[in-house]
């Protein structure tokens, strides 16, 4: 009876969780994220507002859609950041646009104020402002959004996408 009690217990906690709290104690999403922890509770609306105005040039995604393949990104975010309630709304209206496979090539990281995670997924990848979205292509850095655009995010990351050198608004 009383393995048949903690199997009971055990099935429910596992079935009501995901393993991972993804709000802090303040409300801001910390661990692995996806978009649609962004359609719900309090960070839907300034994802929707800033998804819905952002009008990106059509021509650049017609570029960017022939330089994805072998491409994999994995950005770090703070639900508390203005930059990045600005720029990830930005992020996934370009790339879905652009056709991008966010279930296999993208990889989303919600950060504390003081840039980390209670996994330590932040580890080795000197975050020091938010978002940073990296992007790789075949497994190998090829370059770093951080911020903001230094002229808008989708010619930026056309620039990082061609190999093109860029350097991201603080590097010299």
């Amino acid at each position: 009876m009383k393995k048949l009690t903690f199997f009971c217990v055990l099935s429910f906690f596992i079935a009501t969780t995901d393993g991972q709290n993804k709000e802090d104690t303040n409300g801001n999403l910390i661990g692995l994220l996806n978009k649609s922890d962004f359609l719900q509770g309090n960070h839907k609306r300034w994802f929707m507002t800033h998804y819905n105005e952002y009008e990106p040039e059509k021509k650049i995604i017609n570029k960017i859609k022939k330089h994805l393949d072998g491409v994999s990104v994995k950005s770090f975010i703070g639900t508390w950041c203005h930059d990045s309630q600005r720029e990830l709304p930005s992020f996934y209206k370009i790339m879905e646009l652009a056709d991008f496979d966010f279930e296999y090539n993208y990889e989303m990281i919600g950060i504390t104020r003081g840039k980390k995670t209670p996994d330590n997924l932040q580890q080795g990848f000197h975050i020091n402002y938010t978002p940073t979205f990296i992007f790789y292509k075949d497994g190998a850095e090829i370059g770093r959004y951080v911020e903001r655009a230094r002229q808008n995010f989708e010619r930026d990351m056309l620039r990082i996408l061609r190999g093109k050198s860029y350097k991201h608004v603080y590097q010299n």
